[in-house]
């Protein structure tokens, strides 16, 4: 059994060990399982980094596990297991959930991507009309902010979004728009350089 399958029975595991146990506030605990502690992401587990990320974005993007148009692709398989964490969530552990991850301070992400960040400055004029010129964000769009964000988690969502692991279904207006973009991304290369020069971006205040 590879790594990636005995985290994800980890995960499964654990979480239908606590269902019945938990308090909601404890249950919000077991997100410290892949995310960290503070927040900062976990490449073994492919768990993103969440501190710092947007209130509205959290919780669009747990009603979007829970709505069946993320996490649902035969081969997603970390959105399988995020899925799985988050059908769990009722409404208000949500919100309980957005607050407090709201108390956890924002660091920078160290590179793990090595890209072209000059070209990636280039390409990166077509993502800055949504999230704007220094990857800050824009709620009206329902664009996050990519300032901050592991860079190994952005390229693997570039990758999703161009295989169509991502941003399908019909009822992810968003997601699909996100995936008609990837046409100004034609491959790994250029990925990985506007990555890179999103990395150099300073988080936003």
């Amino acid at each position: 059994m590879n790594g990636f399958l005995l985290n994800t029975l980890f995960s499964l595991l654990l979480l239908f060990a606590v269902s019945d146990a938990l308090s909601a506030p404890d249950k919000l605990g077991i997100c410290i399982t892949c995310h960290g502690v503070d927040g900062r992401g976990n490449e073994a587990v492919g768990a993103p980094k969440i501190a710092g990320m947007e209130d509205w974005h959290i919780r669009d993007q747990l009603l979007g596990f829970q709505k069946q148009y993320r996490g649902t692709h035969a081969s997603d398989g970390y959105g399988k297991e995020m899925k799985a964490m988050a059908d769990f969530l009722t409404e208000s552990e949500i919100e309980e959930l957005i607050k407090w991850i709201g108390k956890w301070p924002t660091d920078t992400t160290p590179a793990t991507v090595a890209g072209d960040s000059g070209n990636g400055q280039v390409l990166y004029a077509a993502c800055a009309i949504c999230h704007g010129t220094n990857g800050q964000g824009n709620a009206a769009l329902k664009s996050p902010a990519l300032a901050g964000q592991n860079d190994w988690y952005l390229l693997r969502q570039l990758h999703n979004f161009k295989s169509s692991r991502r941003g399908t279904h019909p009822n992810d207006g968003y997601g699909q728009q996100m995936q008609s973009m990837m046409n100004s991304l034609p491959d790994g290369e250029a990925m990985r350089d506007v990555v890179a020069f999103i990395q150099s971006l300073p988080i936003p205040d």
